[in-house]
């Protein structure tokens, strides 16, 4: 059912605007901060339809970077100055977000942030210095609503690697896998799974969620989106070439989750991944798991040692979207034979057990925010608020100050039964308690917050400008769930 368009709210209109008054004025050309008019660009995306073959038999049309899926991994360096000119061949106007990197607003790719648009059939250059080092990844950051032609419903998702100034090298190889679903559609929605993450709900959330929901107008509960084909890298499971290992490799998997909503699992029967960084940031204590599970947008950069021969399947957890393509075949050299899949010991996602002991930094001062959820609130459509209020693009609120050189502390309290991939902007986070337990030295860009549970997470405000806070679910972000911070 791509292609649905139910409604355009005023934020889609003021983008609209926008892009209108830079095409006037630009003719179709517009340059970005510190960029220099003839110099010559490191990078160049196109942002256009491309047809992603996932297997022969199920061809897909989408939005496409440069005409693939992904779009090209692009590897920089960390402090060296990088220039990427933007090419809109699209009837609509678009933006380039760079997640995960501390870089000034007005080329970060978000228009609540002040980033003007590409205009359609126009270009953009945009310049900037890379960091931090390590796994980010840049997409489209456009709101869809009810269009699933739009946002991260296309295939606008690329890796993005930033090289750092020493790279020990401890790994024989790197791989980058972005797990992506296609084809959506709308229906119902049920509950999200919860045994993904450890920690139990709190009362007083459960009670605000049951609350919220005994005062919706609508009883019944919002559209959800769900997808009809599963790929990674492109290819549903079995098409495509396998991934070739030979026994004693050390293999460096970067795990991209390009998703528009939902979580992914990923396991490789018989092996461990030893994880060495979340969102790109290394982690304070490396440790091994049987399963790896993302949250939208979430990256893990994991080593796994090649010595159980074979050919296996590394897929998804879940069976059903294992079976529609989620996964991909590993083979080690000199094996044959039919791909296998053992299915491992359900296990949790717990943050803690990559952080140290150390006690957290008192923070200079405290935001508190609570999630509610308004079932079917806006034509259908589920309604968020943070303290009670829906983001307005209008009145850009909620809205908090912050004043440079503080510490920040953020407790997100989460009274709805969804799972919610938090994810600050232009900035990262150290997790301080999350699931009921304490940690540090977990340095991230997106988080998930377990339903009816809380977290807290630490931010230093060291990059004036407009700053973005929101859950990455497109269906959350487009109908409310967002705030602002500004720096004083």
């Amino acid at each position: 059912m791509i292609g649905q368009h139910m409604m355009l709210d005023r934020r889609s209109l003021l983008t609209l605007a926008g892009s209108t008054t830079l095409t006037a004025t630009l003719p179709g050309w517009v340059l970005g901060a510190g960029s220099i008019a003839g110099e010559k660009a490191d990078h160049t995306l196109r942002i256009g339809t491309g047809l992603v073959e996932l297997a022969p038999d199920r061809i897909i049309s989408t939005t496409l970077y440069n005409g693939q899926f992904p779009g090209p991994l692009l590897r920089l360096t960390e402090g060296r100055r990088v220039v990427v000119d933007i090419f809109n061949d699209t009837d609509t106007p678009e933006l380039v977000h760079w997640h995960g990197q501390k870089i000034p607003s007005d080329v970060d790719g978000a228009a609540e942030e002040g980033t003007p648009t590409i205009p359609p059939h126009g270009m953009r250059r945009v310049s900037f210095v890379p960091r931090p080092s390590g796994f980010r990844f840049y997409h489209t950051h456009v709101v869809a609503q009810g269009d699933l032609d739009r946002g991260m419903y296309t295939g606008q998702v690329g890796p993005l690697y930033i090289e750092p100034k020493d790279n020990p090298g401890a790994y024989d190889r790197e791989i980058v896998l972005v797990l992506k679903e296609f084809e959506p559609s709308f229906s119902r929605g049920g509950d999200m799974a919860m045994d993904v993450l450890t920690g139990a709900p709190i009362a007083e959330l459960v009670q605000m969620g049951r609350a919220a929901d005994a005062a919706a107008r609508e009883k019944a509960k919002g559209f959800e989106v769900g997808y009809d084909s599963f790929g990674i890298n492109g290819k549903m499971l079995g098409h495509g070439e396998p991934i070739r290992v030979k026994q004693g490799e050390r293999v460096l998997f970067h795990v991209l989750n390009g998703s528009a909503g939902e979580i992914r699992s990923l396991a490789l029967p018989g092996h461990v991944f030893r994880v060495v960084a979340l969102d790109g940031n290394p982690v304070s204590t490396q440790a091994e798991v049987p399963v790896l599970w993302l949250g939208t947008a979430e990256r893990i950069s994991a080593i796994v040692q090649m010595d159980r021969p074979g050919i296996w399947v590394m897929g998804d957890m879940a069976d059903e979207d294992r079976r529609r393509g989620m996964g991909i075949v590993v083979a080690y050299d000199g094996q044959s034979g039919k791909p296998v899949w053992i299915t491992p010991k359900p296990v949790r996602l717990d943050y803690t057990r990559f952080g140290g002991s150390r006690a957290a930094i008192a923070p200079d001062e405290t935001i508190e925010m609570t999630i509610v959820k308004h079932n079917a609130a806006l034509h259908g459509f589920n309604q968020w608020t943070l303290n009670g209020e829906a983001f307005s693009m209008e009145m850009m609120r909620p809205r908090y100050t912050l004043h440079e050189g503080r510490r920040y502390r953020l407790k997100v309290r989460n009274a709805s039964d969804d799972i919610h991939p938090l994810h600050l902007h232009r900035h990262s986070f150290e997790l301080t308690r999350i699931g009921g337990r304490p940690t540090s030295g977990v340095i991230k860009d997106v988080v998930m917050l377990g339903g009816f549970q809380e977290l807290e997470c630490d931010f230093v405000a060291d990059n004036p400008g407009p700053t973005l806070f929101h859950c990455h679910q497109q269906l959350h972000m487009d109908f409310g769930f967002m705030a602002l911070f500004d720096y004083a």
